[in-house]
């Protein structure tokens, strides 16, 4: 027997969320009709949706433009770390061992995820190299498949702006290869900051 229409309803719903199937999404509807403060999530993402905001300077999430980090003058502007997720933002800010600014993709080069370039904000950051005294570009993307990917489109992009001045360098291999920024220990992000290096651009293999 189907459910009733406004619990299919909210199932459905939860299984628009990444990596939730048809019983997880079950398991949370029902969870929500037991649980009486369950009112409280609804509210709590038409907050989210209401008030969150991207930065018009990093891209990254916030309820103020630009965001906090944009906004301290005591952070150097004149790096930036690169990074695919407002998550790796706040991964890194847990060290307390990078003071620059930040850039997010949001997301990473994965055509077969539906991903391309094009949903990426790489000329959003190409545009405040060129117009701004940016002098590092640190790439803090994954370190995996994706990551790599997203890393070599940035720097190709980079190298187009024709700045001699500009050093673009990559977190260093302390990050586990196939890992996620926001799982990694505090200390594996600290060695990874403080041992980055500078990185040149390949050319793409022909299609022919």
């Amino acid at each position: 027997m189907a459910y009733p229409e406004p619990l299919e309803t909210l199932v459905a719903a939860f299984e628009r969320f990444p990596g939730v199937g048809r019983r997880s999404a079950e398991r949370m509807a029902f969870h929500v009709l037991r649980d009486p403060t369950s009112r409280d999530l609804a509210r709590a993402i038409e907050r989210a949706l209401s008030l969150t905001r991207r930065c018009s300077r990093c891209c990254n999430v916030a309820d103020d433009d630009p965001c906090a980090i944009c906004a301290d003058l005591k952070r150097d502007a004149s790096v930036v770390c690169v990074v695919e997720e407002p998550r790796h933002v706040a991964a890194i800010e847990r060290t307390g061992a990078f003071r620059g600014g930040y850039h997010v993709l949001m997301g990473a080069y994965n055509p077969a995820d539906g991903t391309e370039e094009r949903h990426l904000t790489i000329q959003r950051l190409v545009d405040r190299v060129r117009e701004s005294d940016v002098r590092e570009v640190i790439l803090g993307t994954d370190p995996d498949s994706e990551g790599e990917a997203t890393a070599l489109l940035v720097l190709e992009a980079l190298e187009s702006v024709g700045n001699p001045k500009l050093i673009t360098t990559r977190l260093a291999r302390g990050l586990p290869a196939g890992g996620a920024i926001e799982y990694l220990h505090k200390g594996v992000l600290e060695d990874a900051l403080n041992d980055r290096r500078p990185v040149r651009g390949r050319r793409r293999p022909s299609s022919s």
